[in-house]
């Protein structure tokens, strides 16, 4: 057997899991590190071909066509990732002075220096500061295995260069003291890890080639995808959540105008399914609504957050919300919340506005209120729609029919109900049909539609058929 185990000599560990530190709203580390992560650490640590100094580079081969191995690693609660605070620090090679009106920070410590805005992620704090990697193959030879324990003498740290490791290779199970936190592969899983394959080191190689000849220009993006990642099941598996949700609420500058929620939606969609494909591959069927047979189906909601409900409501669009259905995994909510916050400008049709997390509290207060949270989530007994409904099918607008859509939309059904071809609250949007109905689909009839419940509910509320894109977003209203 081959076991090689980490000790974090700070007792942290700070790692980018995915490539979304750098947009701030990372709020969950990388755990456990990912054997992708060990074998880099391998590389660098001694070097390949003829770099090489304290071996020859052979036993790296063998290393990166390893099955998946078996953590051990305690599972971590919420509690003990922490988010790093961003901070400003000095851009090097670049000097002029520094200007506020431009968003840069003056260095107290560098007269005359601009600086960037550096953020440092998340840090872990595991209460057990040990992780060892366990394969349970035998190693074909005594120059391999020392080989191995020699680059594993020379890692200075994993992740960050604060989180600084000792790493010993071991060949005895003896090596592992604590056998009762294991994550283990498994294809029905509840985590992704990401694990060394065959070419890994090739491209490790072509990487350091092109930095050596072009220098800091060599982006990590230019090069295929290091690693593959797998299903673990870990120590103690999160449960696939029972209730649908918001994974990202985002702020719009500046407003536009309600009356095109259709464009800004679909502008929405595609830039996050284009973040998501940059940064983890193929979208899940939920998030693109393809590749589902059959009825009754349920996939992510894209929402268009306008101001309304206010004596002074103008119905302008501040914001938006990306919600995931019942029974997403919780990777696909944290991937989609990931590239829903990776999404910056939003750009198309006489539309350019800029995009940014809205985070709770922030320098703004509560503001604006309409991508308030609180805003879209009740509890409240009474809700009424701020875009219009898109009807299910033609017929009659009655209690039932209301009653069928609140099912569909996995809401309780309603005890009353009033609907209007035009708004029933200020702000609220009246909407010309080729506004509502899409090129090449089928019109259906819409309208604005009051509700009552038997208790208070929380929303967010969607109903009809165009939830998906938005249309039916209800807000609460007070009692009586």
């Amino acid at each position: 057997m081959l076991a090689i185990s980490v000790e974090l000599l700070h007792a942290t560990f700070r790692g980018d899991p995915n490539g979304t530190a750098n947009t701030g709203q990372l709020s969950m580390g990388e755990w456990p590190p990912s054997p992708m992560r060990l074998f880099a650490a391998l590389v660098a640590a001694d070097g390949t071909r003829e770099n090489c100094w304290a071996t020859d580079g052979s036993e790296l081969d063998w290393f990166e066509q390893l099955p998946p191995p078996t953590i051990y690693a305690e599972s971590l609660p919420i509690r003990l990732h922490r988010a790093l605070l961003p901070r400003y620090v000095v851009q090097h090679g670049k000097t002029g002075l520094a200007k506020g009106k431009n968003g840069l920070s003056f260095q107290q410590e560098y007269i005359s220096r601009t600086s960037t805005l550096v953020r440092p992620g998340v840090r872990v704090s595991p209460r057990n500061p040990s992780i060892v990697y366990h394969w349970a193959v035998g190693i074909p030879d005594t120059s391999t295995f020392i080989a191995l324990r020699r680059r594993a003498a020379r890692i200075g740290y994993l992740g960050t260069s604060d989180s600084p490791v000792r790493v010993q290779v071991s060949g005895d199970a003896y090596s592992i003291e604590d056998k009762t936190n294991a994550f283990v592969p498994d294809d029905r899983g509840d985590v992704f890890i990401n694990i060394a394959k065959s070419g890994d080191l090739e491209i490790l190689d072509r990487i350091y080639d092109q930095w050596k000849e072009h220098g800091p220009s060599i982006s990590r993006s230019q090069f295929p995808a290091l690693g593959q990642e797998v299903r673990y099941r870990s120590p103690t598996p999160i449960e696939s959540t029972d209730q649908g949700k918001v994974v990202a609420w985002l702020r719009l500058s500046p407003a536009i105008s309600g009356r095109r929620i259709s464009v800004i939606t679909h502008l929405f969609k595609q830039s996050v399914l284009s973040q998501y494909q940059q940064l983890f591959g193929e979208p899940p069927q939920v998030l693109h609504g393809h590749g589902f047979h059959g009825k009754g189906y349920e996939t992510a909601r894209y929402m268009a957050l306008s101001d309304v409900g206010y004596p002074r409501s103008r119905g302008r669009i501040h914001g938006m919300a990306l919600w995931m259905p019942p029974k997403s995994s919780p990777m696909d909510c944290a991937r989609s919340r990931d590239a829903a916050f990776a999404v910056r400008q939003l750009t198309g049709k006489a539309i350019n506005v800029s995009v940014e997390p809205h985070i709770e509290p922030h320098r703004d207060g509560d503001r604006p209120l309409a991508a308030n949270s609180r805003r879209w989530c009740g509890p409240s007994q009474e809700w009424v729609t701020a875009f219009p409904a898109i009807h299910e099918r033609y017929q009659t607008v009655d209690l039932n029919e209301v009653s069928r859509w609140c099912r569909h939309a996995g809401l309780p059904e309603p005890i009353d109900f009033r609907s209007s071809r035009a708004p029933l609250v200020t702000g609220a949007v009246d909407l010309a049909p080729v506004e509502v109905n899409r090129p090449n689909r089928p019109v259906l009839p819409y309208s604005h539609i009051w509700i009552r419940f038997a208790h208070p509910i929380s929303g967010p509320i969607v109903i009809g058929s165009g939830r998906q894109r938005g249309f039916g977003l209800c807000i609460p209203l007070s009692k009586g």
